[in-house]
């Protein structure tokens, strides 16, 4: 047998998601006899969860005003319909009448029995439920209370106890922390983003961390941030952040989209490198064989740090409207940029990566002409360094050369007075000489005496190491005296050459 309740609960919903509603009304009992009194809410809190069903992994909303009249205690809240899938569909099922009941979990602190049931005096409430009509039959929730418009409750089995043991209270804690998540990020002012992407997680983290600090940003986003460990409290850029700056890269060091390129998880990488090999010799059929053997060396490739720092203001920091994630773009972009690219070409090896053009060990072809290249046959030293390769990597090979030695090289013919460098033949096509490409590295030397302006070479011969990518530290102390936010940004990245059999480079007479 089931017990009608009297018609007191009521439920209305806006088209903006505002709900209003009686979750529990005083003066009469649920079916198993049981009254709350008034004056038991009296502990309950300023927000509480609102849920679908009593469904944990339902929330749909927040309660924000809960009070008690004299009906009963009134709830009124918001479905968070701009976040929440479920939301939106549960606001369409309240405005169809297809749902129309509140239900309450609660854990009772005091009670007194009665005839039938219990009354009780005091209580924690941790949720309250929109519900479907009728309630569903055989729930074993014991600490449910459930009101419905002209409906027939049909809840908990009537002959449970009246101290049947309270529901854990853990649960309705997680739902509160993740409510509490959902409204911090429901309160957040907009930010617009640009690139690619722009929904993704991480990429608003990003923007929100920039713009607000990491003590503004919920745990969440900082998850979706940290992808290293950083005792300084660095921050790793997204990926959209990190694929823009490399392309960013290729434009100042195209060394990158040529060369051998890693990604290590260490301080550092050591590659075995063959010096000599077995040495067959010709025997007769009872002569003693000779024995040979093969030595090596060991090649270790450290990457080094490059840093860079810029400093905003935070009124920019503030105005939405600012493309502040491009601008930090292009000015991290072009600084690593410069930097990494003089270094590949040129670096010591010392604190910085080795360059391709002081490691040791290249074949040199001499331009035999001080300060220049021979005035009849100027070619022919191109061609002298193209044969000095074998020809398997001479078929891989690349010509590196600045813009100023392009335009020399580009004024070049053969006997029929047909240019050396041709251009390309379609978009996607490079230029070339004598069949290989050219690649333009503003880096080189310019032609002049004893200066190396040309190097010919298989490209897979130079290894570039990165340890890891680009990372932001947000400082909002340093400068806040000026009303300014600077923002350090740091990678690690290490090179060296590997195989000079592969390479050779063109060297002008003193």
């Amino acid at each position: 047998m089931t017990d009608q309740l009297e018609l007191k609960a009521s439920l209305t919903v806006t088209e903006a998601g505002e709900i209003t509603g009686l979750a529990w009304p005083f003066g009469s009992s649920d079916r198993v006899g049981d009254v709350i009194e008034k004056g038991a809410f009296d502990t309950t809190p300023a927000t509480l969860p609102m849920l679908f069903a009593h469904d944990q992994g339902q929330v749909i909303g927040v309660w924000d005003q809960i009070a008690e009249t004299p009906e009963g205690l009134t709830v009124k809240g918001r479905l968070l319909i701009e976040e929440v899938e479920r939301a939106r569909e549960v606001r369409a099922m309240i405005k169809a009448g297809a749902v129309s009941g509140l239900s309450i979990g609660f854990v009772t602190k005091s009670a007194k029995p009665r005839q039938r049931g219990r009354t009780i005096t005091a209580l924690d409430l941790h949720e309250v439920s929109i519900v479907a009509v009728p309630a569903h039959p055989g729930a074993q929730i014991t600490s449910v209370k459930s009101v419905t418009s002209e409906t027939v409750m049909e809840n908990n089995d009537p002959k449970t106890p009246a101290n049947a043991p309270d529901i854990d209270t853990k649960a309705f804690d997680l739902i509160r922390e993740r409510l509490d998540k959902l409204e911090a990020k429901g309160n957040r002012p907009g930010v617009q983003i640009t690139g690619p992407n722009p929904d993704k997680a991480d990429r608003k983290a990003f923007v929100s961390y920039l713009r607000r600090g990491v003590e503004r940003i919920s745990p969440d986003e900082i998850k979706a941030l940290t992808v290293a460990s950083d005792p300084n409290g660095g921050f790793l850029a997204p990926e959209e952040f990190g694929n823009e700056v490399l392309k960013k890269l290729i434009e100042y060091s195209p060394i990158r989209a040529y060369a051998n390129v890693i990604q290590i998880s260490a301080s550092e990488i050591k590659y075995p490198r063959r010096l000599t090999g077995t040495a067959a010799t010709w025997v007769n059929e009872t002569d003693a064989r000779t024995a040979s053997g093969m030595t090596f060396e060991q090649v270790t490739i450290t990457p080094q740090e490059l840093a860079t720092f810029t400093e905003v203001s935070n009124a920019l920091l503030e105005d939405n409207s600012y493309n502040l994630e491009g601008e930090l773009l292009n000015d991290f972009a072009e600084s690593f940029g410069k930097a990494e690219g003089f270094a590949l070409v040129k670096g010591t090896g010392t604190g910085q990566p080795k360059g391709l053009m002081v490691a040791s060990g290249i074949t040199e072809v001499k331009t035999g002409v001080a300060a220049s290249f021979p005035a009849s046959n100027p070619a022919d030293v191109l061609i002298a360094a193209y044969h000095k390769l074998p020809t398997t990597y001479a078929q891989r090979g690349v010509w590196m050369m600045n813009r100023n030695t392009m335009a020399v090289v580009r004024t070049w013919k053969d006997s029929t007075g047909r240019y050396l460098m041709l251009d390309p033949i379609s978009a996607n096509a490079p230029t070339t000489l004598l069949g290989r490409p050219v690649v333009e590295m503003l880096d080189m030397d310019d032609i002049g005496a004893g200066l190396f302006p040309i190097i010919f070479g298989d490209m897979s011969g130079y290894r570039i190491v990165d340890r890891i990518g680009l990372t932001t530290l947000r400082d909002p102390y340093s400068l806040a005296t000026v009303g300014q936010v600077r923002f350090h940004a740091r990678k690690r990245v290490g090179a060296d050459l590997t195989n000079p059999d592969r390479f050779v480079k063109i060297k002008v007479a003193a």
